[in-house]
């Protein structure tokens, strides 16, 4: 059995609340035992001022915080990584980071042994397979779109669902994630604000009070509420 313990939120910050307010049950939860965090703040140009904002928060809820990019050797960090929390921000220059860092496989190594993984935004869809699924303006180039894959399946945080009052003209999400099956299979999670998925054992819950929608290929989306368990449509083994 897997012993992988993830935490994939859509969103940082939450409209009315404070930075990681609405996910602090979860995220307590899910670092249970740990009393410290490795940041990964690549997502974001001023990662010194990132990490500042991260660290106040998690000392706040009684754990350290180490921001990986103060490392002088980033990759051994991350080997002694007692718990890995990567924010949100680009996309893409949070994949290009991993790759030039030399960071991948070794996140991979650590939340394969049971290390807690937490991720937020462009966080959440690195955990996934590609960055495919991401929203964001490639302002930098990564060597290749293939992320951390601790999913199987993709995840488009900031989720919103299409207005049918809206004389916008531009591709909605659902339009962009069916755009993507065109071309690939991987379930795609449209992620609300407010909602994430806790990873453990096989089975992923859905937590948060907007839900999510789960896309498939062929098939017709599926919406899910807080507190689903929701892995049955991401392998293939849910009834059309």
């Amino acid at each position: 059995m897997s012993k992988q313990r993830l935490l994939l939120l859509s969103n940082s910050t939450v409209y009315g609340r404070g930075y990681l307010d609405h996910g602090e049950a979860e995220i307590r939860a899910v670092l249970a035992g740990v009393d410290r965090v490795l940041f990964v703040p690549y997502a974001l140009f001023d990662r010194m001022g990132y990490a500042l904002q991260a660290r106040a928060r998690f000392e706040a809820m009684g754990l350290r915080l180490d921001s990986v990019d103060e490392a002088p050797d980033p990759p051994d960090a991350v080997r002694r990584a007692r718990a890995v929390f990567i924010g949100g921000g680009n996309t893409f220059r949070l994949l290009d980071a991993l790759h030039r860092h030399e960071l991948l496989d070794a996140i991979r190594d650590r939340v394969a042994s049971g290390v807690p993984y937490v991720g937020s935004s462009a966080g959440s869809i690195v955990a996934g397979p590609t960055l495919q699924t991401t929203k964001d303006m490639p302002i930098v180039q990564p060597p290749s779109f293939r992320a951390l894959g601790l999913t199987t399946f993709q995840i488009s945080p900031h989720y919103l669902d299409p207005d049918p009052a809206s004389t916008h003209m531009g591709e909605t999400q659902e339009e962009r994630i069916r755009q993507f099956h065109e071309e690939h299979a991987t379930p795609v999670v449209g992620l609300r604000e407010g909602a994430m998925l806790c990873v453990e054992a096989g089975a992923v819950v859905l937590k948060g009070e907007p839900g999510a929608r789960i896309f498939r290929r062929g098939l017709d989306p599926v919406e899910a509420a807080a507190g689903q368990r929701i892995d049955q449509y991401l392998t293939g083994s849910a009834p059309a």
